[in-house]
């Protein structure tokens, strides 16, 4: 059931503390783990505010991947200008640098039409490069990357993982062992530069003013009725043809790109379809990694300064005592 939710005082007076970067520093986000329920209050919130919504997901991205992202439905969509959703398709790949730079120009087509800009999603590193930029890594190399993941088919991810431990303790502890993109990235950048990654993220995580405001809302159920939710939904996705998306999915076009195919619930149906795992299986699996996920992006978050988390279910009431002391 979706409470009633309205923001009836005056927005137009907070002053931001230059939390978010450049040109993002009027903007508002709304953020918070997957199944939290940021899309019902993204639509009252940005009613409220005469907002338009730049989604702030990693996995909206793709055209034909509705039901597992639990993308907002057309009459949602309809209701509040929604932008950065169905973008690519499934078989292509977005950076964090990719969805920044747009999210930069949307930003500022909307402010130039007098809107103001509401920032939605749960993808933390996206959450991260509105905040503080892009730290100035160099650029992938192809020849670097191609033989880094012909040493991970050899002799498996674990080895890179080690090798990372070798150069850069701090990142290795940070990424899990099977997390191949992310661990190559941290030796690709550590052998072009000499630096080891966390040491340019260090630099890169040092915000532009130690102020902590409310700007940055984070929904933050308690931990089992996260979970009950999360698991609700993943029955309601099942329910609503999420095994037909996913078999769709591989019957059209290409494969999935590596960034598309990390999507909650994919690799588990597809697994089924495959002939590899049972249905009920794959479904107990899906509501297994999307907790796991969960727990990790409010992790991310809790490490973020200026996030500002509160109950999704508050009442108006609750929510105006929240963002009261934004006012002045």
């Amino acid at each position: 059931m979706r409470l009633a939710f309205r923001i009836d005082i005056s927005w137009s007076t907070y002053q931001n503390g230059d939390m978010l970067a450049e040109p993002f520093q009027n903007a508002y986000v709304l953020t918070g783990p997957t199944g939290s329920g940021k899309t019902a209050r993204s639509i009252d919130m940005a009613t409220e505010l005469g907002a338009e919504i730049i989604s702030m997901d990693s996995m909206t991205l793709y055209r034909g991947m509705d039901i597992g992202t639990a993308k907002p439905a057309l009459d949602e969509q309809k209701k509040v200008p929604h932008h950065l959703l169905d973008v690519l398709d499934p078989w292509e790949s977005a950076s964090v640098a990719w969805w920044r730079k747009r999210a930069m120009a949307i930003a500022r087509d909307i402010e130039g039409r007098g809107k103001r800009v509401l920032l939605v999603g749960g993808t933390p590193l996206y959450l991260k490069s509105i905040m503080y930029g892009l730290f100035p890594g160099p650029p992938a190399d192809d020849a670097i990357r191609a033989r880094l993941n012909q040493v991970a088919a050899d002799e498996g991810p674990d080895a890179l993982h080690r090798r990372l431990s070798r150069v850069d303790a701090r990142a290795a502890a940070r990424l899990h062992p099977r997390d191949l993109r992310r661990i190559i990235r941290a030796l690709e950048v550590h052998e072009l530069t000499g630096r080891p990654i966390s040491e340019w993220q260090q630099e890169w995580s040092r915000p532009s003013s130690p102020s902590a405001d409310n700007q940055i809302i984070c929904l933050d159920p308690p931990r089992e009725l996260l979970y009950e939710r999360i698991n609700r939904r993943v029955d309601a996705m099942i329910a609503a043809g999420f095994v037909d998306e996913v078999r769709r999915l591989k019957q059209v076009g290409p494969p999935m790109s590596r960034e598309a195919s990390q999507a909650l619930g994919y690799k588990e149906i597809s697994a089924y379809l495959d002939g590899r795992a049972a249905l009920d299986e794959a479904i107990e699996r899906t509501k297994t990694r999307s907790r796991n996920f969960s727990k990790r992006q409010l992790t991310w978050f809790r490490h973020l300064p200026g996030c500002h988390f509160v109950h999704p279910d508050l009442t108006f009431a609750g929510w105006r005592m929240t963002i009261q002391s934004t006012l002045v």
